[in-house]
């Protein structure tokens, strides 16, 4: 794990990994509740925005994504950094 990060109300903790993956976990269960797949390699941070309805991402491929939490959908990506 290289980041986690709890949700704004509290609920939720999301984690980004060496493995490629972010996953998104109920705080009080410990049960995953998704696995955002997406990146060519090791997702260095992952964040919720300030309403907790969508997730940030950032890899080592230079490449940042956007997802829905309801729907695990990554909606944009963020290409344009050279040299990650």
């Amino acid at each position: 794990v290289t980041a986690a990060t709890f949700s704004p109300d509290g609920a939720r903790v999301l984690t980004a990994s060496n493995d490629h993956t972010a996953k998104l976990w109920n705080a009080e269960t410990g049960n995953c509740l998704q696995t955002l797949h997406g990146h060519g390699g090791r997702v260095t941070s992952a964040s919720f925005s300030p309403d907790g309805l969508s997730l940030l991402t950032t890899c080592d491929d230079g490449i940042a994504r956007l997802w829905n939490v309801a729907s695990s959908e990554n909606f944009c990506s963020l290409h344009g950094h050279e040299g990650a």
